[in-house]
């Protein structure tokens, strides 16, 4: 459905995406990710025909997105990362208005406003103002004026940023609800439990692409199981004590707090006894010690401290 070949683009002597090649499926959830100021919201500009690419080119279904804008207009819908609808109209006027926008009159724009309202379960707001919505119910109703005119393909860029645990989760659920459909979705995102959910995930580190693939074959990257190493994870009172003293350790080569356990990569050769009697030194009594496969949140790390480098 996307496919990118060599897509570049650069502002004066300044080149922000480049050289960036992948293929996203129909009907997938595509999380693209990196850091601030990697290039993930050119790539979708360029993709979504705002901005023309200085060199490569990019078809979504076969259309390439700098000749033939028109017709990519009619298979995509885009939200931005800064809620863009209509802050002095209701929820039902946004609707209305996206509606007219793409052309819809009549019965055909009832069909689909019902549509929507049932698909994102905004009916309870219809009346408010969009001003007046939370981050969650804000970004529903951006989704749902992004797919009025049933796009083939929904760009989402950073759709649950600063939105509270249980809005991310409803519009992941929502997210999941569309692929089922046959849309494709393509996610940009800073939280590593969304990019798991994700069927592929590319990486993008100063404007070049650093991996793309499925989650678990990305785990497995030699970057982030250097050999003669296994990570750990280590639960127990006092993190941050621990953290430090087990940091100092020699043969812990990365500690980091996950949550409320410690995760580290350790040399094969040291023990996990020697994990706690080095706690032990600090005061921590009883520390629980297991050993984990690395999550996505590893391999990110490890590309960036890397500088890129996947291998």
């Amino acid at each position: 459905m996307i496919h990118c070949e060599n897509l570049t683009k650069r502002f004066g002597h300044f080149t922000a995406v480049d050289g960036v090649s992948f293929s996203v499926a129909k009907g997938s959830i595509f999380g693209f990710l990196g850091p601030n100021g990697s290039g993930k919201s050119t790539v979708i500009r360029m993709l979504c025909g705002l901005l023309e690419p200085s060199d490569g080119r990019a078809t979504i279904a076969g259309y390439d997105v700098a000749r033939q804008t028109e017709h990519i207009k009619s298979l995509i819908g885009y939200m931005s990362q800064k809620f863009s609808l209509y802050d002095e109209l209701t929820v039902h006027e946004n609707l209305q208005f996206y509606g007219r926008l793409y052309g819809l009159r009549g019965a055909a724009l009832q069909q689909r406003y019902d549509e929507l309202v049932a698909l994102t379960h905004l009916e309870p707001y219809l009346t408010r103002r969009a001003a007046l919505l939370s981050g969650g119910w804000r970004q529903r109703l951006a989704m749902a004026c992004s797919l009025v005119h049933k796009p083939s393909v929904l760009f989402l860029d950073e759709p649950t940023a600063g939105i509270d645990p249980v809005a991310r989760r409803e519009l992941w659920d929502l997210l999941f609800e569309f692929s089922s459909k046959g849309i494709t979705l393509f996610v940009t995102t800073h939280y590593m439990d969304e990019a798991e959910r994700c069927s592929h995930v590319g990486y993008i580190h100063t404007a070049k692409l650093v991996v793309c693939g499925e989650p678990d074959e990305l785990k497995q990257l030699p970057v982030v199981n250097p050999p003669g190493t296994r990570r750990v994870d280590v639960t127990c009172e006092h993190v941050t004590v621990g953290l430090q003293a087990l940091r100092r350790l020699p043969g812990v080569k990365g500690a980091t707090v996950s949550g409320q356990p410690m995760h580290l990569l350790i040399e094969q050769g040291v023990a996990e006894q020697t994990l706690r009697d080095e706690l032990e030194k600090v005061g921590i009594a009883r520390a629980d010690v297991r050993p984990i496969a690395p999550s996505l949140e590893d391999v990110f790390v490890a590309l960036t401290a890397g500088n890129g480098e996947a291998k």
